[in-house]
C-alpha cells in the first residue's frame, strides 16, 4: 500500500489494516532475523515474528503521518520494541550470565578509572581471574542477554535514555535529561575505534555479524564478542546513571 499517509488510527479500516500488515510482513521477518543473530538457539524466530506482527498492527493503528516520520520508520521502532519485550518476558539467560556480565562491567570501570584509558582484554581477564579464552567466552555468552541497542537507547520504557531519566523531576528535570543524553552520546563516541565501528555497521548500516566480520577481517564469533564488549563498556561508563538489575 502506498497511501499509508492517507489515514491514521482514527480512520483505518479492517481491510486497510490487513493490506498494510501483509505489505510490511517482510519487514517483521527481516527485523526478527536481525535480532536472532545475537540470541541462542533456544529462542524461536517464530515467537519473535509473532510479537513483531503485534507491533506492526499497533503501529498501523497508531501511526500519524502528521508527526513527520515515515510509516516504515515508525513501524520498525514498534516492531523491534515488541520483539524485545517478548524476549525480556522470557528472560532465557541464566542468572550466572547476568552476574558475569555485571562483573565484567565493574572490572572495566575499575581499570579505566585507574588507568585513564580503555581497559584491555587481558587486563579485564586478569582482574576476573580468567584466561583470555574464558573472558572471550563470557563475552560471547553475554552478547545475547545484553539487549541494549541503539534502538533501545532511544525508545521505550527500557531505553537507556528512559532509565537514566528516571528519578529526575522538578524545575531542572529538562536540563538534567539533556545532560544525561549528552553523557550517553559522549560515551558512545569515546568507545575504542573497532567497537564503535561494529556498532555503526550493525545498527546504522544494518549489517549482520557475518557481514561485519568480512568487512573488518575477523570471525563472526569475534564480532559478537566485540559487540558485547562495546555494550558492557558503555554500561561501565554510564554506571552512575544506569543500573543493571
Amino acid at each position: 500500500m502506498n497511501n499509508v499517509a492517507m489515514y491514521t488510527s482514527q480512520n483505518i479500516s479492517d481491510n486497510e489494516l490487513a493490506e498494510l500488515v501483509n505489505q510490511y510482513a517482510p519487514l517483521v521477518k527481516r527485523i526478527a532475523y536481525h535480532i536472532m543473530s545475537r540470541l541462542p538457539p533456544s529462542v524461536q524466530v517464530d515467537d519473535l515474528m509473532q510479537a513483531g506482527m503485534i507491533g506492526l498492527m499497533e503501529a498501523a493503528r497508531n501511526y500519524d503521518a502528521g508527526q513527520g516520520a515515515s510509516f516504515e520508520t515508525y513501524a520498525g521502532i514498534r516492531i523491534r520494541g515488541s520483539m524485545l519485550d517478548e524476549i525480556r518476558k522470557g528472560d532465557w539467560a541464566p542468572r550466572s550470565v547476568h552476574r558475569k556480565a555485571r562483573q565484567v562491567a565493574e572490572a572495566v570501570r575499575n581499570i579505566e578509572n585507574a588507568t585513564g584509558r580503555d581497559a584491555r582484554d587481558h587486563e579485564v581477564a586478569e582482574v576476573l581471574d580468567m584466561s583470555l579464552a574464558e573472558f572471550h567466552k563470557t563475552l560471547q555468552d553475554s552478547s545475547g542477554c545484553r539487549l541494549l541497542s541503539f534502538e533501545d537507547m532511544g525508545h521505550g520504557e527500557e531505553s537507556i535514555e528512559s532509565r537514566i531519566d528516571k528519578g529526575f523531576s522538578g524545575p531542572f528535570e529538562g536540563v538534567l535529561k539533556e545532560d544525561n543524553k549528552r553523557n550517553l552520546s559522549e560515551a558512545i563516541s569515546g568507545l575504542p575505534e573497532r567497537e564503535r565501528l561494529v556498532l555503526t555497521l550493525y545498527y546504522v548500516e544494518d549489517l549482520n555479524l557475518r557481514e561485519i566480520g568480512a568487512v573488518i577481517g575477523v570471525s563472526e564469533s569475534r564480532v559478537s564478542q566485540i559487540h558485547s564488549q562495546a555494550l558492557i563498556r558503555l554500561q561501565s561508563r554510564l554506571g552512575h546513571l544506569v543500573s543493571d538489575d
